[in-house]
């Protein structure tokens, strides 16, 4: 069965079984929503005549910004106004499995011109997002692939620190397109099979609904700081930006505080990744914040920043060569040891059953053919996660946040996440505490990987 039969024969399901947590339609219920989204057909023009043709939330890029208070119970009611079944996940909470928006654990399809109440409790507070958890396989018009996504963002302790202004900026590609990979030669040492399956391209790129010149700038003061909050929406692509004459320091990963906050010229961002910055902004003119790739900036990742007072051309100036590491972010304290580690090995099976995609496995297994990783309420567990491919893969966990604890050789704490990138033959240690009983989702979060087998579950034993 292939990812596509499975969730239809689950979403089928689980329609009628949703319990009483997950309520279907306003007649069901005696209250109004706290807030209303509407996935809907849209026309987004992004600039420099190119118009593109998408699903959003409330047809806006991104999607309504939902600023919840943490420990307060919210009410969402959903409605979908497209023509295929989909689901809102709220990537970051922690929430039950029926609300969290995953058929994998258990959430309800919404089905074309029907409403479906959530309900939340929102936690951890920082910068967490919503989007879609749609399967696309080879139809590139649906899922990551769309405009379904928006900030959401949970007030409550730790202060994120004093700052004169904050600008959200969300990064989405478009026209997406599929590509042949090209065979490549790998090392006989490193025994990586050549892969001939597909990869995705796109035409065009944006930061929030523009491309690069053609929105608003994001205007400033000499002597503000900036808080950025910075999320890589993309469907399949990771990015690196940076702010010529400027330094980003980062004081938040995935919505949670850095152990260290440091700052840095260029910032990583792989698929779901967020990153909260404060930059000083002590060097005046007209600059380019976008991508570090000349061809990323040409089709379109980038925002222009202007300070007041000044005008004249954009700027942009290659940062000095530096690779991104997590270790620099977090603590370096020992950490408690799991009651158990789990071993996961990533590797790319090559187009299988006549597909011309690559089918990606976790310890030989692909979705959902996979075995369950079990745990037991209030234990900590460690999962290694061993990148057997030339790919990098930002790995998601539901339901849950994780502490790094190993990058290769070198052991790290207080770094909490719940989306890490792992490159390419890289070996990363996370643990969990399991506290949030129900099935929990892991995967890769880029689309193509997690439609061709790239899940795993999570399976409480109590």
């Amino acid at each position: 069965m292939n990812r596509r039969s499975f969730l239809a024969a689950t979403g089928a399901t689980l329609a009628h079984a949703a319990g009483p947590r997950i309520t279907w339609g306003l007649a069901a219920s005696e209250h109004s929503p706290d807030l209303r989204l509407r996935i809907e057909p849209c026309t987004l023009d992004i600039g420099h005549g190119v118009q593109i043709n998408t699903v959003a939330y409330n047809s806006q890029i991104p999607g309504p910004l939902l600023r919840l208070k943490k420990g307060k119970p919210v009410t969402i009611d959903v409605t979908n106004a497209s023509k295929n079944p989909d689901l809102v996940h709220w990537h970051g909470l922690t929430t039950d499995p029926l609300n969290d928006g995953a058929v994998e654990e258990g959430s309800p399809l919404i089905a074309p011109g029907a409403t479906l109440r959530y309900q939340l409790t929102p936690n951890p507070s920082g910068t967490r997002w919503y989007h879609t958890h749609a399967m696309a396989m080879g139809d590139l018009s649906l899922a990551a692939y769309t405009g379904q996504f928006g900030f959401l963002l949970v007030d409550g302790a730790p202060d994120p620190g004093r700052h004169d202004k904050e600008v959200n900026l969300a990064i989405r590609h478009w026209g997406p397109h599929f590509v042949p990979m090209v065979e490549t030669m790998r090392a006989e040492s490193q025994n990586m099979p050549q892969t001939t399956g597909s990869d995705v391209g796109y035409d065009h790129a944006t930061i929030n609904a523009h491309m690069l010149d053609a929105g608003e700038p994001i205007r400033v003061k000499q002597g503000e700081r900036v808080l950025f909050r910075l999320l890589n929406a993309s469907a399949t692509e990771n990015v690196l930006l940076a702010l010529p004459g400027h330094t980003f320091k980062v004081i938040a990963m995935d919505g949670n505080p850095v152990p260290n906050p440091y700052s840095v010229e260029v910032l990583s961002l792989a698929v779901a990744e967020r990153v909260d910055a404060i930059v000083e902004m002590n060097s005046p003119g007209v600059w380019v914040l976008g991508s570090t790739l000349k061809e990323s900036r040409d089709i379109g990742l980038g925002v222009i920043v202007e300070y007041a007072g000044r005008s004249g051309d954009p700027v942009w100036r290659d940062p000095a060569p530096a690779e991104w590491d997590y270790t620099k972010f977090a603590g370096k304290d020992a950490v408690p040891e799991p009651e158990e580690t789990f071993t996961l090995t990533f590797r790319d099976a090559g187009a299988l059953n006549s597909s011309k995609f690559d089918t990606w496995t976790i310890n030989g297994d692909a979705w959902p053919n996979v075995k369950p990783l079990m745990v037991k309420r209030g234990k900590r567990y460690r999962m290694l996660f061993r990148n057997a491919s030339g790919d990098q893969h930002p790995i998601h966990l539901h339901r849950h946040s994780f502490e790094v604890t190993r990058i290769e050789d070198q052991h790290l704490s207080g770094l909490i996440k719940d989306t890490v990138n792992v490159m390419p033959l890289q070996t990363v240690a996370v643990d969990f505490v399991a506290d949030n009983p129900g099935d929990s989702l892991l995967h890769c979060h880029q689309q193509l990987h997690m439609d061709y087998g790239f899940m795993q579950i999570i399976k409480y034993t109590d």
